[in-house]
């Protein structure tokens, strides 16, 4: 594996998740590996602040999610803090927030590459669906538990999962909750690769470099059209907001708040209207 030069990105005070950067790659690494980066209230908070501050980050084109050590990319939410209503934080206060995580994730309008070292169960597996892309490392291991430890994910943990994988094959992963190797997840389409772990790194920033290579605009429409579909009238506000934003970056738009301004009809004539 190839050694970089990670540089922590500064201005946060983060004690569950490692938040670093290299050559406009963003990575955001869950670091509990003694509970196998089981999320708790606080992670999932911290994850949210960095995916948050990559969407603003001019700087930031690509963003790797992965957890800490060689054994888990991610075990799900860490039953040690489930309470009643939700897992319980330094607050008492039950939470789901990685419901929204996984809606911030999808509208980030950047990619995002999950790359899975190690187990992905349970929520842990949901957070790798809902980004863009998946490489796996060779001992990966997917699948999900919550139907044995009373839990379950019927969002984008069953809806999406069932557009990658079909009907079928989604409802075998949830309702028998066996485990899948990283070769039995890429048959079934459920990751993009799988590499040996020594080169797993390597492999996730040669697609980062590759899609740096492509028009960060155009990647941006594809993902929120990829979306729209599935996430209904908020896939479209996404998309529609997307261009939106494109619109008015255009002389045409620019006329009319100019016109506005300057108390005027605007003069649309002199711009084309293509077939």
């Amino acid at each position: 594996m190839e050694t970089r030069n990670w540089k922590p990105i500064k201005g946060f005070n983060f004690e569950e998740i490692l938040f670093e950067e290299y050559n406009h790659i963003a990575k955001v690494t869950i670091n509990r590996p003694r509970y196998r980066n089981a999320f708790t209230p606080r992670t999932v908070w911290e994850m949210s602040q960095a995916f948050n501050y990559c969407r603003e980050a001019l700087d930031i084109r690509v963003v790797l999610l992965t957890g800490a050590g060689d054994k888990a990319f991610c075990s799900g939410g860490d039953m040690h803090v489930k309470g009643r209503g939700g897992y319980v934080g330094g607050d008492g206060v039950p939470r789901l927030n990685v419901l929204d995580l996984q809606m911030q994730i999808r509208r980030l309008p950047k990619p995002v590459i999950a790359m899975v070292n190690g187990y992905a169960i349970g929520g842990g597996h949901v957070l790798h669906v809902v980004c863009d892309l998946s490489i796996a490392s060779d001992n990966a291991i997917f699948g999900q538990t919550g139907p044995k430890v009373g839990s379950f994910d019927a969002g984008f943990g069953a809806s999406y999962l069932a557009r990658i994988v079909g009907q079928k094959k989604a409802r075998e992963i949830w309702y028998l909750c066996r485990q899948y190797s990283a070769v039995e997840a890429e048959c079934m389409g459920l990751v993009n690769k799988v590499v040996p772990f020594e080169k797993l790194e390597d492999e996730c920033i040669e697609w980062a470099e590759t899609m740096m290579e492509r028009s960060p605009l155009a990647l941006r429409m594809m993902k929120a059209g990829f979306n729209a579909e599935l996430d209904g009238q908020a896939g479209i506000q996404e998309l529609a907001g997307d261009a939106t934003m494109l619109y008015y970056t255009l002389d045409e738009a620019q006329e009319g708040g100019k016109a506005f301004l300057e108390k005027r009809k605007p003069d649309f004539d002199k711009y084309p209207q293509f077939p």
